[in-house]
């Protein structure tokens, strides 16, 4: 038995979600990228992926969503703001406005007429944002510790409790 009584980790949820997890991801990606001219974008995209990460926990708990991503929360929350904030201050120092975004169209041999607009960096900086907070949430409310790392006192309600329980 569990120390803490927590149930034990369920096969048929872990594949489903190793399945589930990715096309989510993809999902949010198509959020995102679409966003400038469909509803949708960097705050949408970052729920989606928050929902990915949601079901990794689910699944592994907090050490499961800590490997899903090599650099830490606040790096990844870091970039998107710095991402978002360069986005929106750039214009002003070439003479526009605050958050002007401009255009490019390309022709390219595969994909053909493809239009580039700044608002796709400004929405990835907000993804970015969006999953750096949602990991936050995930490594300050989901910790993993061990009953030992808990006050004593605690410690003894927990012991308490799971002798109770059926």
């Amino acid at each position: 038995m569990n120390v803490r009584g927590a149930p034990g980790r369920v096969f048929v949820l872990d594949q489903a979600i190793k399945v589930i997890y990715q096309s989510i991801l993809v999902l949010a990606l198509y959020f995102a990228f679409a966003g400038h001219n469909l509803p949708g974008g960097g705050f949408v995209g970052g729920l989606m992926a928050g929902a990915a990460v949601s079901l990794r926990y689910v699944s592994g708990g907090a050490e499961a969503v800590r490997t899903t991503f090599r650099a830490p929360s606040h790096v990844i929350l870091g970039c998107g703001l710095l991402l978002s904030s360069g986005t929106a201050l750039v214009p002003v120092l070439l003479g526009g406005a605050v958050l002007e975004h401009g255009e490019i169209e390309l022709e390219l041999p595969i994909f053909g007429k493809v239009k580039l607009v700044s608002a796709l960096p400004f929405d990835t900086g907000v993804l970015l944002v969006v999953v750096g907070l949602v990991l936050m949430l995930f490594a300050a409310f989901g910790d993993d510790r061990p009953i030992e790392s808990v006050e004593p006192a605690v410690r003894d309600n927990a012991a308490d409790n799971a002798e109770a329980s059926p």
